[in-house]
Order: structure tokens, then C-alpha cells, then sequence
């Protein structure tokens, strides 16, 4: 039997609904997802195998002009995603006009790779809206197979991934058939605790904090943890812990909540504050997390 393999990376601006396919593709949640524009930092694989074949997805951080030295790093995955892909999958949703960089939109309409142009939520738009977008970006990305979808609903996702598969080369897997990703386990720790305080905490908070787990043991039952949240300045760390620690406790129940769906297994969590000044703007400290 031939064996089909391949790395399908997905692009686009903030926010429109790239980790929400990717998770949709896997069956589990591996990319954190919010309201919130610029929620992944990281380029995260997800694999999906079966017996004939193995995508590896790629979900990207949101395409944007970066401001700081964390956002230049966060744009250095996004191109590394146009190097290594077999299929390029460049999402937009309902009534976006444009990418927010240029240059990255003259790689996509300039691919010599095949490229699948999917416009999401289209659930919130009507026939009338949706046929004059899709001409649009018909003439905007001429080289693009387009695809009205909408991940959170489901609509039209069972038929890209049936696309990707006519699409990939013949090839051997790539990592193991039973890998889901190719992220450690305290990464998705570090992940589900930073979409907490995504959703609950307003402002500049969420893009000041990064988060590292310091200690992970794994028991027959258990799973203990300690992690670390660190932010930028001593009034961000009043504002995370909250009045008599309440803010900082919601944060850890929610994580606890969905880390034991995730693991199958009891989870038990440490949450700590630090201040770590300027992390965005230090190298060392990109390093440190991953960015470089």
C-alpha cells in the first residue's frame, strides 16, 4: 500500500480561526483559542495519522508587524511555515479585505506549493456576502483553491482535509504513528494556563505573561505540578493574584479542569507569580521560552 505524507502549514491574520481548525483537524485540543488577537506565540505540529497516510498541521501565530523583540520571534515561525510546507493553507474570515503584512501576501500569491484559500465563519455572513467575497479573493490570490468553511461548526472541514490528502506526496511518516505532537507535556501546561488568563484578564496583562513549569511528576494517578507565571512589573503581579489570591485560584481551577480532560489522569498544580522584567525584549529570555 503507498503512504502519503506532508506538512500543512496554516497562515493568516490574528484571530481568524486558525487554531480552531487545527483542533478541529486533530480531535483534541492542542492550540489554545480565545477572542483574543495574537493567542498563539509558538509554531505548534499536530499530527493526524491513519493507515495510508500522516498529515502534520502546523498552526502559526497570527500574522502582524511586530512591535518588540517577542513578536519578531513570533513572526520568524510564521516564516519558517512557507520553507517546510507541502500544502499552504492561508485562512481569512468574513469581511477581511487584506493581510497585514505585504510581503507575506506576495509569498502566498507567488507559492510555487499548492495553496488553499479557506474563508471562515462563514456562518455569520449570508449568500449574498458570501459570494462576493469569495470572487474577491478569487482575483486576489489567483494561484488559491477556495474554501468557505466554518471550523467552529464543523462546515466544509471533512472536505478540505479530504483536499490536503489528494494533495500530499507519496512519502513514509515522519514521526511515530501513535505521536499526537511534537510538543513536551508541560508545553500544553504552559498553554491551558496562558488561555486562562487570556480570557479572564483585560488589557496589556495577558501579553506581558509567559509561563514555565518548573517541576512535572507523573505518578499511576496523579500528575503534579509547579508552575511559574511570570510578568513584566510588580503591579502586574497584584493584578494576576488577585484580592487575597482569588484571581490567581481561578486560574489554576480552570487549568486543573481542562489538563485532566487532556492527560486522563488527576492533575495537581502550584501556581506561583514572578516578576521577570522585560522578558519580551530580552533575548536571553526568548531563548529561554522557546522564541529563538
Amino acid at each position: 500500500m503507498s503512504h502519503k505524507a506532508g506538512f500543512v502549514n496554516i497562515i493568516g491574520n490574528p484571530n481568524v480561526g486558525k487554531s480552531t481548525l487545527m483542533n478541529a483537524f486533530i480531535g483534541e485540543k492542542l492550540s489554545i483559542i480565545t477572542s483574543k488577537a495574537q493567542t498563539t506565540r509558538h509554531r505548534i505540529l499536530g499530527i493526524v495519522n491513519g493507515d495510508d497516510f500522516q498529515v502534520v498541521l502546523s498552526d502559526t501565530p497570527g500574522i502582524i508587524k511586530p512591535a518588540y523583540e517577542l513578536q519578531e520571534s513570533m513572526m520568524g515561525f510564521v516564516k519558517s511555515a512557507f520553507e517546510d510546507a507541502d500544502v499552504l493553507l492561508y485562512m481569512v474570515e468574513i469581511g477581511e479585505k487584506e493581510l497585514k503584512d505585504e510581503a507575506f501576501f506576495n509569498k502566498i500569491t507567488d507559492s510555487k506549493i499548492p495553496v488553499l484559500l479557506l474563508l471562515n465563519k462563514i456562518d455569520k455572513s449570508d449568500q449574498g456576502q458570501l459570494e462576493e467575497q469569495v470572487q474577491t479573493w478569487a482575483e486576489k490570490v489567483p494561484n488559491a483553491e477556495i474554501f468557505p468553511i466554518s471550523a467552529l461548526e464543523g462546515f466544509n472541514v471533512k472536505e478540505v482535509f479530504t483536499r490536503i490528502l489528494e494533495l500530499l506526496p507519496e512519502s513514509p511518516p515522519f514521526y511515530p504513528k501513535d505521536q499526537l505532537t511534537d510538543k513536551p507535556e508541560r508545553f500544553f501546561i504552559n498553554e491551558t494556563i496562558r488561555e486562562k488568563i487570556l480570557i479572564h484578564y483585560k488589557k496589556e496583562i495577558p501579553y506581558a505573561v509567559e509561563v514555565d513549569t518548573e517541576e512535572f511528576f507523573e505518578e499511576e494517578n496523579i500528575i503534579r505540578v509547579r508552575s511559574v507565571i511570570m510578568v513584566e512589573r510588580e503591579t502586574q503581579k497584584g493584578i494576576i493574584i488577585g484580592h487575597k489570591g482569588s484571581a490567581l485560584k481561578r486560574v489554576g481551577v480552570e487549568a486543573r479542569k481542562d489538563l485532566e480532560k487532556f492527560f486522563g489522569k488527576q492533575i495537581h498544580i502550584e501556581l506561583y507569580v514572578k516578576v521577570n522584567k522585560n522578558w519580551r525584549s530580552n533575548q536571553n529570555q526568548l531563548k529561554r521560552f522557546g522564541y529563538n
